[in-house]
């Protein structure tokens, strides 16, 4: 690896380098686009399609009489050492998922074929593999990630830390948890890996619709270098008609403007067809593309790219169908007029036709089109309160809760008894912070940090009520009690 420790002090090497990831991301951006590594003839293809892998395993207390020294072990490791109980016994399923792609595209590029995948893992899994010593897992993953054999085929995207929601995440906590999955990603994979990194997938899909968390929320992204957001087709409105995307197989330009008047705008590829899995693992993208042929943007003739994102382990869809179908897939569609790609590549392919973020058609988040009906940004974030009052007592159905593959679950309602333990621990985090100034590098940040973002995951209001729920009362009081030992109070 090329500088940074995998780990620091039993802990994942979330933070204490940021100029040098910084610096290789910037690095990662003035790179000029090869499209010779494609191995795809771009001018000859009607459509294509691209599909992302999202890993995901949360961080579970281990026991013991108090919380905050309570080892944080991986979900996954749980699940193999009880495989007695309920679906447990797919723990060693899932480590094979985890691995498998390190294995699938050496296998068909050695047959001469050109396979494509982008893969998400959350922050809080690759530290627990990495605490029960998944080294095989590692192994396969760098392979595909640093020969440049075979990286060419995988596109890794970026993602919150600890798998934390947009809407419902305080914006600041949010940010660390996009830096730290990076600094992370770069401890693991290496500079050079993280400068690659330029999509992001929001956890659950989740894009916020209210209008100041979503600038916050791409500007986060901009500000972190990425160049393109994965978004559902649901989750997002034209501004003039607040219809869903007409188009949804071209890009688009998601431009989110505050009540104080500030715009921020990134590529968004729309993500169509909900959240099934039997879709990626029955490979219904490339079914779909195969139907679709060039369309027309901006005076140029370009192939549209059907997208989609799927848990990689989840449901015997997943674990079974997948493997023959996705090789079966990769063989028929390479060399082909529909074939796969990622969606980076196919950005590149566009900007060599001239295209840009600025030609791609405007799209905001859902319901903004009837805030901004009523109110200009600028007018101020009193003036957006008292708009989004107005509109919640005329039609009980409108919300600024953000928005995911479900389509009707809100990050926010139900989830008090959550939320407000995880906002109070976020406040007293930043004013300590603010207090202490501890440096990134030091061990008490660290730590604090760690057990902030482990938990904030989406798994700990998801289910609504049980465990899940109870570990997301419980632990956002431990970065609190840590800094308090640490820190002191002042």
């Amino acid at each position: 690896m090329d500088g940074l420790e995998e780990q620091i002090n039993g802990l994942p090497n979330i933070c204490g380098s940021e100029e040098q990831v910084e610096r290789a991301i910037a690095i990662g951006r003035e790179r000029r686009p090869d499209l010779a590594r494609s191995r795809v003839d771009f001018a000859q293809i009607e459509a294509a399609f691209a599909f992302a892998l999202h890993m995901h395993q949360p961080l579970i207390p281990a026991g013991g009489d108090r919380l905050e020294t309570a080892e944080l072990i991986s979900n996954l490791q749980h699940m193999l050492n009880n495989q007695h109980i309920g679906d447990n016994h797919n723990a060693p399923v899932f480590v094979w998922c985890y691995k498998r792609m390190g294995e699938f595209i050496p296998t068909l590029v050695h047959e001469g074929k050109n396979p494509r995948v982008m893969l998400e893992y959350s922050g809080t899994l690759l530290w627990g593999m990495q605490k029960m010593g998944l080294h095989d897992v590692f192994e396969n993953l760098r392979r595909i990630t640093l020969d440049p054999e075979y990286n060419r085929c995988v596109e890794w995207l970026g993602a919150p830390w600890g798998h934390a929601v947009a809407p419902s995440t305080p914006v600041q906590d949010y940010r660390m948890h996009v830096r730290a999955f990076q600094h992370h990603f770069a401890s693991l994979f290496g500079l050079d890996a993280v400068g690659r990194l330029r999509g992001f997938s929001p956890s659950e899909m989740a894009l916020p619709n209210h209008p100041d968390v979503a600038y916050a929320f791409v500007k986060t992204l901009k500000d972190a270098g990425y160049q393109w957001v994965l978004v559902q087709e649901h989750t997002v409105e034209h501004p003039d008609t607040g219809r869903h995307p007409m188009n949804p197989h071209v890009p688009h330009r998601l431009v989110c403007r505050s009540s104080k008047g500030e715009t921020a705008s990134i590529i968004a590829i729309v993500k169509t067809q909900g959240s099934d899995t039997k879709l990626v693992a029955q490979m219904q993208p490339y079914y779909e593309a195969r139907g679709l042929s060039r369309k027309e943007l901006k005076g140029k003739r370009i192939p549209p790219l059907v997208t989609q994102i799927s848990d990689g382990e989840n449901g015997g869809v997943m674990m079974n169908e997948f493997p023959p179908k996705y090789m079966e897939v990769m063989r028929e569609c390479s060399g082909s007029r529909t074939p796969v790609l990622n969606v980076s590549e196919y950005l590149d392919y566009l900007a060599s036709l001239g295209l840009t973020e600025r030609d791609f058609p405007e799209l905001q988040p859902l319901h903004q089109k009837r805030i901004w009906e009523r109110m200009k940004p600028g007018d101020g974030p009193e003036r957006l309160e008292k708009t989004i009052e107005e509109l919640r007592k005329q039609n009980g159905r409108f919300h600024v809760e953000g928005g995911s593959w479900t389509n009707d679950i809100s990050w926010v309602r139900g989830y008090e008894s959550v939320l407000g333990p995880m906002e109070r621990v976020s406040s007293e985090f930043a004013a300590t912070m603010a207090r202490a100034k501890p440096k990134t590098n030091e061990h008490r940040y660290r730590n604090a940090l760690f057990h902030l973002m482990a938990g904030q995951t989406s798994c700990y209001r998801y289910w609504g009520e049980g465990v899940w729920t109870d570990y997301g009362k419980e632990t956002p009081a431990v970065p609190l009690k840590i800094l308090e030992n640490a820190l002191g109070r002042g």
